[in-house]
């Protein structure tokens, strides 16, 4: 998903958001989140090696974020405690960050958009209310995030690559498009 698509939903007035790319990839039994270092302000930028993806819940869950960066951290918070309170369950924490996202009112000021996976699941949640299960386990968010997902489907379909293989060669790609995108990528996988 791209960042027009973001900003396509997004309320009135709300600034328009160009962020990362985030890319999940869960293929051949195994499970990858990429994402790339580059934080802009504005038209600069300020930072090449951030670090946007996280493990959580004793290092079996995988959550990377686009946009505001304050925002995703705070994100991050609720839903590393909705995990604890379910117990690692990823789909039941995703459901309730969900709802609580789109009911609460601080909560749906946050520009940002959040991928979790494990080893068996992937999910999309945004400030919209949207919880999205990719059918084929690969989705991208952020600026280049589309593009990303585009090329990482491509080699899934027609390549004996590996989910790293593909997530790596798939967030080169995306680098070289979007100009949101650095080559600065940090993987983690399961």
């Amino acid at each position: 998903m791209n960042s027009s698509r973001l900003n396509s939903s997004r309320r009135p007035g709300a600034p328009v958001v160009r962020s990362t790319t985030i890319l999940a990839v869960r293929h051949q039994g195994h499970s990858v989140l990429a994402g790339d270092g580059q934080v802009t302000l504005g038209d600069s930028i300020v930072k090449q090696g951030a670090r946007k993806i996280r493990r959580l819940y004793e290092n079996r869950v995988l959550a990377g974020f686009a946009g505001s960066a304050a925002d995703s951290f705070a994100l991050f918070s609720r839903f590393e405690a909705k995990l604890e309170q379910y117990r690692g369950n990823l789909e039941r924490s995703a459901v309730e960050l969900a709802k609580d996202w789109r009911t609460d009112r601080v909560l749906r000021r946050l520009e940002a958009m959040l991928v979790v996976l494990d080893t068996t699941s992937t999910f999309l949640l945004s400030g919209n209310g949207d919880l999205i299960e990719p059918d084929d386990g690969i989705i991208g968010i952020g600026s280049g995030g589309g593009y990303a997902m585009a090329a990482a489907r491509a080699l899934a379909h027609n390549t004996d690559l590996g989910a790293r293989a593909i997530a790596e060669r798939a967030m080169a790609i995306a680098a070289e498009i979007c100009i949101y995108t650095n080559a600065t990528i940090t993987i983690e996988d399961l």
